[in-house]
């Protein structure tokens, strides 16, 4: 990795998780649901965290709920849950705030197959100034992401101003690069957004030579 890149890897767990059941009044924390003995958040943590330099964790509602994390507990500060973009804000802005943070590396909570090489692959591709986002069988990630920390200013006006609120839209604004990643032995960012997804996730990890997602071991992407 480029020794002028300094990462702040950024997990998103700011949704309502709607499929989950979870709404105004009734929020699921999907981070803290149970695959193979341990919550979707650690199995993402235990992959992220020796590409960034630290993490952070963009999450609504009570910030005590993550206190045993020992993270940076980030909510969005755009309100009326506009989504994505304003948990990459959060952390945008607290990577400025910090100092030293060249770019936000962005994650899903909900994806606890993440490449151990994400934030090295999109290092290498990511344009000057633009984001670099990862793709697998045939499909775009965009909140897989790889933000310079400029891009807070302008996410901002997008967001306030404007009333943006698809990822999509933002990127299609920015220089843009993409890393294809193998969907083999398993798609690297196979998200839990229903029940039926955790168990499915559940024989996956059961499946990969017996290990589980958040644990390195022979037949692990």
């Amino acid at each position: 990795m480029s020794e002028t890149i300094h990462i702040l890897g950024l997990i998103l767990a700011g949704g309502l998780a709607r499929r989950f059941g979870g709404g105004e009044g009734q929020a699921v924390d999907k981070a803290r649901l149970t695959l193979a003995g341990q919550p979707l958040l650690a199995h993402v943590r235990s992959r992220l965290a020796p590409q960034v330099a630290a993490l952070a964790l963009n999450a609504n509602g009570d910030p005590a709920r993550y206190h045993d994390q020992g993270l940076p507990i980030l909510a969005d500060d755009v309100p009326g849950h506009p989504g994505p973009l304003a948990g990459v804000l959060a952390g945008l802005d607290h990577a400025s705030a910090q100092g030293g943070y060249t770019h936000v590396l962005s994650v899903p909570a909900d994806c606890p197959f993440l490449p151990r090489d994400l934030a090295a692959r999109l290092v290498a591709v990511a344009p000057p100034g633009g984001v670099a986002i990862a793709a697998s069988a045939g499909q775009r990630h965009p909140v897989v992401a790889l933000w310079p920390v400029a891009l807070a200013a302008p996410l901002r006006r997008a967001l306030v101003e404007e009333g943006l609120r698809k990822v999509g839209a933002f990127l299609a604004r920015q220089p843009l690069a993409e890393v294809d990643f193998p969907a083999l032995p398993v798609d690297p960012f196979f998200n839990v957004n229903t029940p039926d997804d955790l168990v499915t996730a559940e024989a996956l990890s059961k499946g990969l030579s017996g290990v589980a997602p958040g644990a390195p071991g022979r037949g692990m992407p």
